[in-house]
């Protein structure tokens, strides 16, 4: 006789067992709760701009992008990989506006988006203070210990904030940690700029990723050797460096969108484990696009 191919192929297991449910699609809604926990928009500084842009709650989302900016090269390359949901770092639309219309580029950008249906989301100061956030990620990668925050949050934990201070397992010079920091950084025009001594030694760091001369008197209350931040202005700089004791704190200033950039992979990463530990299958990427402003550099010979 023939076997009953169709009833084995799906008879229960013996142990009483079932298969295994398949992973679910969340909608926009859900994928909101996951970035909600992760960074968390008490956090955000009160003049910034964060959480959905555009999008339907209801929306289903199988695929993410993470990128640092929402500028058109980037909406194109989420359109064109299918993406539900973009997440940046710096928001689209920090100050108020009166017209979305598609004739300015911001417009235009929101009119591609919801045409294509692929939400928006800006995580960006509070994804700054976040355990996990740009800072910590740019501690970590530098190898810093006992760190905390250089302006810890009004509505976080203890170890919330914005900036990071910590300490180098051991001293080195000015000039070697400089390279460190250059390494570590993405290809970009600007480069790394340093002012101090090249044979200093340094060993209490302290970092902002982003724009960080807001900090200068919480680095000196750290007593950080050297900062390492992004968009030094000139009289910021050279009043630190005029008030510095013995050289201290020396800088360090890297790309605006270097020092963020190095967020996105963990920050995916976080995103994709809360999700699945939720039981959602969602595919999710970073940009390869290099969105730092600056294309070519002149320096003396």
């Amino acid at each position: 006789m023939k076997p009953n191919t169709e009833q084995e192929d799906t008879a229960v297991p013996e142990d009483g067992g079932g298969t295994e449910a398949a992973p679910a699609t969340p909608v926009l809604g859900e994928v909101l709760l996951a970035v909600e926990e992760l960074w968390p928009q008490s956090l955000a500084e009160q003049w910034d701009a964060v959480g959905p842009v555009v999008g339907r709650s209801n929306a289903p989302v199988r695929r993410v992008l993470f990128a640092v900016d929402p500028v058109a090269e980037v909406v194109e390359e989420a359109i064109a990989w299918g993406a539900d949901l973009l997440v940046t770092h710096h928001p689209l639309l920090l100050k108020p506006v009166n017209s979305v219309a598609a004739s300015s580029f911001k417009g235009n950008i929101i009119h591609q988006l919801i045409e294509a249906g692929c939400a928006l989301v800006t995580v960006h100061t509070n994804g700054d203070s976040a355990v996990g956030g740009v800072s910590d990620v740019l501690a970590d990668a530098l190898g810093l210990q006992h760190v905390k925050p250089l302006a810890p949050s009004a509505n976080g934990l203890p170890e919330e904030g914005i900036g990071r201070v910590g300490e180098l397992g051991e001293a080195t010079t000015l000039g070697t940690f400089a390279e460190t920091v250059f390494s570590l950084m993405p290809a970009v025009a600007g480069g790394v700029k340093v002012a101090g001594s090249r044979d200093a030694l340094v060993r209490t760091v302290a970092v902002c990723g982003g724009a960080g001369d807001s900090l200068f008197d919480a680095v000196r209350e750290a007593r950080a050797d050297v900062y390492v931040t992004a968009d030094l202005r000139h009289h910021p700089a050279s009043e630190a460096r005029e008030a510095a004791v013995d050289g201290r704190p020396y800088l360090i200033d890297v790309s605006h969108f270097g020092s963020e950039w190095l967020w996105l992979t963990p920050a995916a990463a976080a995103l994709e484990n809360v999700l699945a530990d939720q039981g959602y299958d969602v595919e999710i990427r970073v940009s390869g696009i290099n969105t730092d402003p600056w294309d070519f550099i002149l320096t003396p010979a």
